[in-house]
């Protein structure tokens, strides 16, 4: 019995749907899915199996120009996380065609891409009709010579069966990375960060959107079974802070519960979550903050 184990990267521009995939793909919850562009920040890697094969998926931040430190940063570990791949995935949006930003990743691509498989997977694509399909499809493969192309619908789950068989099939043989039951190599503490991050991000809206980042300060397991987890969101500015607080620390409590709820859903257990409000001002300079996230400081520069 021959097992293949190896790295999947997906990349794209910011909101093409690579955190869903993952999550669908893997079959829980790994990656934090919003509808604000550019919320994954670090390179998470969700396990999953097909078959005889072990697909290690890096979801990379969103592709996109670059303007302050963190997004160079992020930018940066998207492209590492490419070039550290077995197969690489450039996911496209149906609706949006090829942006700006596609044309830059193409562009990338020439790079990056030698001597790798790289495949295109065309998403979203409930939303427009089949004929815009084809031009799209036909436009992309004169641009790239895409190893395989695949028509899918992450959120509802249209073609990914079809990806994950074929991704199976390309990757290197050999054992697998990780054990049979592990979905992903990042630490629970930074998992838990990210559920906190992402209620956060979808209760705030445009408020507060890049300018906060949360962090797991303490894990205390108890004999009973459940764990005492002490998390910091860090915020740059004092009336931040009060928006995160709400009225009578109502917004505060919300997101609190909700991210309880989807942690004790993850872990399958009762967990204790305490959350505090920090004003760091300059939190985006601190090489520490980056560390927490999975980025390296130095590709900010």
């Amino acid at each position: 019995m021959t097992t293949r184990a190896g790295f999947v990267a997906l990349i794209g521009e910011p909101n093409a749907g690579k955190s869903t995939l993952t999550n669908l793909m893997v079959g829980a919850k790994v990656s934090i899915v919003t509808h604000k562009v550019q919320t994954t920040r670090a390179r998470i890697r969700g396990v999953a199996l097909e078959g005889e094969a072990q697909l290690v998926f890096v979801d990379t931040p969103g592709l996109f120009k670059p303007r302050r430190r963190l997004d160079r940063a992020m930018v940066a570990a998207a492209w590492g996380g490419a070039a550290d791949a077995d197969v690489v995935v450039l996911m496209v949006e149906a609706h949006r065609g090829i942006s700006e930003g596609v044309e830059r990743i193409l562009e990338g691509l020439q790079e990056i891409g030698k001597g790798r498989t790289v495949a295109l997977a065309i998403n979203k694509i409930d939303k427009v009709e089949a004929p815009v399909l084809l031009t799209l499809t036909k436009d992309l493969n004169e641009r790239y010579d895409f190893a395989e192309t695949f028509m899918i619908s992450a959120e509802r789950g249209h073609g990914v069966d079809a990806l994950r068989k074929w991704l199976a099939g390309q990757l290197p043989e050999g054992p697998w990375l990780y054990p049979e039951d592990q979905i992903a190599d990042l630490p629970m503490r930074m998992i838990a960060a990210e559920m906190t991050r992402e209620k956060l991000t979808l209760r705030l809206h445009q408020e507060l959107p890049y300018q906060l980042t949360v962090e797991t300060e303490n894990w205390e397991e108890r004999k009973d079974g459940s764990a005492k987890v002490d998390q910091v969101i860090y915020v740059v500015r004092d009336g931040h802070k009060g928006i995160v607080l709400g009225k009578r620390g109502e917004t505060i409590k919300a997101i609190s519960q909700a991210a309880r709820a989807e942690l004790e859903e993850f872990m399958g257990r009762k967990i204790h979550l305490f959350l505090q409000i920090k004003v760091r001002p300059n939190w985006l300079e601190e090489s520490e903050r980056y560390s927490e996230m999975g980025l390296d400081f130095k590709d900010g520069n």
